[in-house]
């Protein structure tokens, strides 16, 4: 057998294994540039709801915001704040049989591609002593997350019983 044959031989043994580890490598690079791999994707937010305290009940109120997690890795709420400071608690209803609880929590998962959907039966950020607020008013917060960065939202107060309609607040 001449040493041109065997090479050949060698070449088709050799060949297939070596091309699809080179393949595999080209789109590995190219899962990793476009951010598909070694980080996860930032969680996503629009405008959220604000409820209007009433008259003569408790000095509190809370925010809604739908947080959305476009990415593989799951992620998590750890921190709020708003415009007019003081502290606010991330807060989770929790259910017994016929009756439940609210129970704060030192954060809220946001699942990878799922969602966060926040609401008065569920999770919400309890505001204690909100300074004076009126239905329609646009309020600035910062929602902080365990591996996303910050995300800078508004949130429009309504009045209890009112539920938000997709609106886009002003620009500032």
């Amino acid at each position: 057998m001449s040493t041109a044959t065997s090479a050949i031989g060698r070449l088709r043994v050799v060949g297939p294994p070596v091309g699809a580890a080179a393949l595999t490598l080209v789109l590995l690079t190219g899962w990793t540039a476009v951010g598909g791999a070694g980080r996860p994707r930032p969680v996503e937010a629009g405008p959220g709801w604000l409820l209007l305290p009433t008259a003569g009940a408790a000095p509190a109120t809370a925010a809604f915001f739908t947080i959305r997690n476009p990415g593989d890795v799951p992620d998590e709420l750890t921190s709020a704040s708003w415009e007019f400071g003081g502290r606010i608690t991330i807060k989770r209803h929790l259910h017994q049989g016929a009756a439940g609880r609210w129970e704060p929590v030192a954060a809220l998962p946001i699942p990878g591609r799922g969602e966060l959907a926040m609401a008065p039966e569920d999770a919400d950020l309890m505001i204690a002593d909100p300074p004076p607020l009126r239905a329609g008013q646009w309020v600035d917060f910062t929602l902080g997350f365990r591996h996303s960065p910050d995300l800078h939202l508004k949130a429009q107060v309504l009045p209890p019983g009112t539920r938000p309609r997709p609106t886009e607040p002003p620009a500032t």
